[in-house]
């Protein structure tokens, strides 16, 4: 194992734990903060945004024409790489139902009601909505898990950057996670601990593309990955870190992480 698969082993496990930190916040705390989730999640929609635009789609679009030595059939690639990402980010959160995805928010103070109301839903669609929501949250991961490990493999710039974004839109996952977990059974330890361990969906996806993947690494996958994964990484931001600050009420708050999240990025991208 070389330093390269090393640090983007090591940068897609920090992404994925980060499901940990929902699941503490769910743990511990009384009241949801609003305001920072919102917040959070602007700023990793810009943080993706940005970077897929001006860094991923841009520098797969040169590579592309210039391995095919056509401007014209370089930019159809990288256009047609760029929705297919789309296109598969889409049909895997189509093929998880509503109550079990995990981008179908929940608050803190659903775990601080009246412990009776377990009473009054049944436990087993509970327990099973909670255990769906954490198979949803793996299956959401996983390819996150391939996209971060293949970034940071070729760019480790660009690999932190996604991570960290990763890492932000993990934090109210984990919450809704835990949720329908601590309604079914009672036990803000077992919700923890599902949520918690729903995240290493990330590291297993980054050692599937270590061990399958990277042994075809050209040039032209490189950016063919890169293209694709600017498209994954679009669909995340529009259809599910945005539309969750209209969920927290807290839409200008958002909007500012939005602005500092692509400042951050492009003022890391002129230093480096």
């Amino acid at each position: 194992m070389n330093e390269n698969t090393l640090w983007a082993l090591l940068i897609t496990l920090f992404a994925g734990l980060a499901t940990g930190i929902g699941s503490l916040i769910g743990f511990f705390a009384k009241k949801t903060n609003t305001r920072f989730l919102s917040f959070s999640l602007g700023l990793s929609a810009g943080v993706m945004v940005y970077i897929s635009f001006m860094e991923m789609l841009h520098s797969a679009r040169i590579d592309l024409a210039e391995l095919f030595g056509s401007g014209r059939k370089g930019d159809a690639i990288t256009a047609l790489l760029f929705f297919g990402g789309m296109i598969i980010a889409g049909i895997i959160d189509r093929l998880i139902p509503d109550a079990e995805n995990p981008h179908e928010l929940h608050n803190v103070e659903e775990m601080n009601g009246d412990d009776n109301q377990n009473h009054n839903h049944s436990t087993r669609k509970l327990r099973h909505a909670g255990i769906f929501s954490a198979i949803a949250l793996a299956i959401h991961n996983f390819p996150e898990g391939i996209a971060t490990f293949m970034t940071s493999y070729t760019d480790i710039g660009a690999g932190i950057a996604i991570a960290v974004a990763v890492a932000i839109h993990n934090i109210p996952e984990g919450i809704a996670v835990s949720v329908p977990i601590y309604h079914a059974t009672g036990s803000r330890k077992r919700a923890f601990w599902y949520s918690f361990f729903s995240g290493f969906a990330e590291p297993v996806g980054a050692i599937v593309a270590w061990l399958i993947l990277l042994p075809f690494i050209t040039p032209a996958l490189v950016s063919c990955i890169m293209a694709a994964v600017a498209g994954i990484m679009i669909y995340i931001a529009f259809d599910e870190l945005l539309p969750a600050t209209h969920y927290y009420g807290e839409n200008h708050i958002a909007l500012y992480g939005v602005f500092i999240g692509m400042a951050i990025m492009a003022a890391s991208l002129i230093i480096l």
